[in-house]
Formats: C-alpha cells, structure tokens, sequence
C-alpha cells in the first residue's frame, strides 16, 4: 500500500508512516512539485500509488474516472503533520480494506 501525498501534506509524515505503508512518498521527492493534477494522476496510476490529499481537486477525477489510482481525501482542513501521520495510522485498517477493495476509488477520512 503506496500512498503519494499530495503537496499540501508535509513531506515529514512520510518517515512516520513508513512502517505502514512502505514505499511511500512524496510528490516532491519524484520530482512532481510543479505538476498539475492530472500529471500527479497519471503518475501515481502508473506507479501503483493511491493519492493522499487534503484538496478537493482530486475528488472529481476520483468520482468520473474511478481507479486507478485511487483516492484517499483528507478532509482535515488546516492542522499539524501530527493529526495527518495519527489519522493516516489510526485509519490504516481503513484504508487497507479500501486499496484492496475492487469497487471503491474514493476514501473520505476525517478527524
């Protein structure tokens, strides 16, 4: 389970998650800081990733085009890395049952 957090998620929960879901990374650190949205799609299709975010821009691709990649939506507005990297790991059942699952492209988590 790769996740690929979006640019509005800070790069530091990345080695907090690591345990859980190994191979996770950044936009940043695969060098799509600057890219639009439909790169950071198709990129994170072509790479096994489903995408974590806490914008909305993802979420009509999700609903039209379904997956992959799938979509995990952080609806956590502004807060610390610290709430994301506990909701990310207090929410890993979740989203395991969602990556795994066959007919869900879209997976809303909030506080």
């Amino acid at each position: 389970m790769k996740l690929l957090l979006d640019e509005n998620i800070s790069d530091r929960v990345v080695p907090q998650i690591a345990d859980l879901f190994p191979g996770s990374t950044h936009i940043k650190s695969v060098g799509l800081k600057e890219a639009g949205d439909s790169v950071i799609w198709d990129w994170a299709q072509q790479h096994g990733f489903a995408i974590a975010s806490k914008d909305t821009d993802f979420y009509p691709r999700a609903i039209v085009f379904g997956h992959p990649p799938k979509f995990i939506w952080l609806r956590v507005g502004n807060c610390p890395t610290s709430l994301i990297t506990n909701l990310l790991r207090s929410r890993y059942e979740i989203i395991r049952q969602f990556i795994e699952s066959e007919t869900e492209s879209l997976l809303i988590l909030e506080r």
